[in-house]
């Protein structure tokens, strides 16, 4: 288990039997390098703690312990779990701030803690099995115990193509389960007990004029920034050349007496090139500056992104995993602007759900009918954000409302419930029958801890896509080199400060992250700050139709999951050929089948990466697929 995880602590191994508990440790060394190694046991080995992550809050922690006279081994902020938990027992982690995952056995009481962090920055994962409670890092070190069978959890499967992510404690491993963010998991007398400790509301909002709460956002994004440069090493800043990772970059050349290193990275394949944005931060806080152009075959990095996540990849995934392995030669350490979107209204989405609704002021029967026919004319033009894709958005999400129109929009572009019906065999549907995705999102949009649209739709990405997508993305392209990322915008007081916030400070008309533009205008050039939103991409739906269409067949014709009598194929075949003639842009449902497919033969197969490697180049070459195994669902 712990030669799987080597890459996210390449520095050193720990290994702990304690009775009926064994912990093993794979260590990043950051705080305390010499004297923080793990496990870590009390003096008096009652207790011992496995920790991946950071408590930000860890020096002021420390002195309210030693003051009431408790002692302390080791400068690591390991050991504060120990002493927290002496003190309060499970309720320890409603006094941490910061990204954490631990495990803490309590050897008296035959008791195991695990619990993670608010917003999910740090994963966990465990399996109930006949020998007992197996838990890890990342799935693939749950499987390599050889305690839980490599069985594919259909349920899982059914919400991950509709919502780009696998919600709740699911993984797409029957029997292995992810504590949710914000949670803790007591195995006691062999019942497991998961329950929340933490939640957030927008429901009160914070008084106070649009300048000064202007002020008060900047002083908190000074105090974040600030706690999250903790560390006994160098640390560095992704500087993508956006808003985000720009201000998070400034704030941190203003709190660090050194030249903070930062880290971008440019790609000849994109339309847009960010690294004279990035390079202009640079210059004016004096960073030592590091970018790098790469050319990003991205098909051949899917074994490799696939196996680190233990799941399908995303075409996001790329520039964090390129990004990340530029940093890893002088860093271990990076702060990123990751979750400014989620928190402030940073995405097109969000303004379009009001477009949304004033488009609907025509007649329903318009906008089934003869706009449906119009829209249907303008032609694909397979681009990123194509006009034929927002018309069709626009038109289709208008024929609904509220969280519906919202859960709708996460599928637009995936499978809806009504695709899955063709997508899945007959069989298949018949085992998940009473399942709706969509359920997923209502859940949360419907909440009583938000009120107003906007604050929902934030509301609803912080309780999905930020747990479930982007940051275990992020953790695991990044750990793949063995670099830490801090997110500061996403520790859970910021996300409370925010949370408190207007709507209309946030998206103001259609203008997107109101307030925190204002802020950013204090620290950097206004044409970064005006410049439309850019993001990361690849010309994915292009490449599909050219030097990557004989791989689209292949996985039409050798499917896996068709073979076990989970999809259709003639439906798989009739997606592929509609996006190779030119009739239908399918790139993101191609790509989700795509990557289920190396999924499929890395980890239910256990194929090595290599094999897998191979069938791509041999599928996009156009060879002959070769003899296929017999497989069953």
């Amino acid at each position: 288990m712990l030669a799987t995880v080597r890459h996210r602590g390449p520095d050193a191994e720990g290994l702990e039997c304690l009775g009926p508990a064994t912990l093993g440790h794979r260590r990043l060394s950051i705080l305390d390098l010499a004297g923080g190694g793990q496990p870590m046991l009390t003096a008096d080995g009652t207790l011992a703690v496995v920790f991946n992550g950071e408590i930000y809050n860890f020096p002021a922690l420390r002195r309210a312990l030693e003051a009431e006279g408790r002692g302390f081994r080791t400068r690591s902020d390991t050991e504060i779990l120990l002493h927290l938990y002496q003190k309060y027992g499970v309720d320890c982690v409603t006094h941490l701030d910061g990204m954490f995952a631990f495990a803490l056995w309590d050897r008296p009481r035959r008791r195991l803690l695990l619990a993670r962090d608010h917003l999910g920055q740090k994963p966990l994962f465990y399996a109930e099995t006949a020998r007992g409670l197996v838990f890890a890092s990342e799935v693939k070190a749950v499987l390599a115990s050889g305690l839980v069978p490599r069985d594919i959890d259909l349920e899982a499967l059914f919400h991950y193509v509709s919502l780009r992510f696998i919600p709740d404690q699911l993984t797409l491993f029957k029997g292995v389960r992810k504590l949710p963010a914000a949670h803790r998991l007591v195995y006691e007398q062999g019942a497991v007990r998961v329950e929340r400790y933490w939640s957030f509301s927008c429901v009160a909002k914070r008084p106070g004029s649009e300048a000064e709460l202007t002020d008060a956002l900047d002083r908190e994004l000074q105090e974040t920034v600030r706690a999250h440069l903790l560390s006994d090493v160098p640390v560095g800043s992704f500087l993508s050349g956006g808003i985000d990772s720009s201000l998070v970059t400034a704030l941190m050349a203003k709190a660090s007496p050194e030249p903070v290193p930062t880290f971008s990275i440019g790609v000849r394949e994109q339309g847009f090139n960010e690294l004279p944005f990035a390079a202009q931060v640079a210059r004016r806080y004096r960073t030592q500056h590091h970018e790098e152009v790469v050319t990003a075959d991205l098909v051949r990095l899917v074994p490799e992104m696939v196996w680190h996540l233990d799941e399908p990849s995303d075409p996001f995934g790329v520039g964090v995993y390129l990004v990340a392995r530029l940093a890893a030669r002088d860093v271990k350490v990076v702060l990123s602007g990751d979750g400014g979107d989620e928190l402030f209204a940073g995405y097109d989405r969000f303004a379009g759900q009001r477009l949304a609704t004033m488009y609907g002021l025509l007649p329903r029967s318009l906008r089934r009918t003869l706009m449906r026919q119009l829209i249907g004319l303008v032609p694909e033009s397979f681009g990123y954000k194509s006009l034929a894709q927002k018309l069709h958005w626009l038109n289709e999400m208008s024929l609904l409302d509220g969280g519906e129109r919202y859960a709708a929009s996460m599928s637009f572009l995936r499978f809806t419930e009504d695709a899955k019906r063709s997508l899945l065999s007959s069989d298949a549907r018949a085992s998940l029958a009473g399942l709706d995705s969509t359920e997923k999102i209502l859940t949360h949009f419907n909440s009583p801890n938000a009120r107003e649209l906007i604050d929902r739709m934030l509301y609803t990405d912080l309780m999905t896509r930020i747990p479930d997508h982007l940051l275990p993305i992020v953790d695991r392209m990044a750990m793949a080199h063995g670099l830490e990322v801090r997110p500061p915008l996403l520790e859970h007081r910021m996300v409370e400060f925010a949370a408190s916030l207007p709507g209309d400070l946030k998206l103001r008309g259609t203008k997107l992250k109101y307030i925190l533009r204002r802020v950013a205008a204090r620290y950097l050039p206004g044409e970064l700050i005006e410049r439309p939103k850019q993001g990361f991409g690849f010309p994915l739906a292009r490449w599909m139709r050219t030097d990557l269409r004989h791989l689209l067949r292949h996985v039409a014709g050798e499917s896996r999951l068709v073979q076990a009598g989970v999809f259709n194929h003639a439906y798989v075949e009739q997606l592929v050929e509609e996006h190779l003639q030119g009739r239908r842009d399918h790139n993101f449902r191609l790509w989700i089948l795509l990557n289920l497919e190396v999924w499929h033969r890395l980890f239910l197969e256990e194929q090595s990466l290599e094999d897998v490697a191979d069938w791509i180049e041999r599928a996009r070459a156009g060879h002959e697929p070769g003899p296929t195994a017999l497989l069953s669902a």
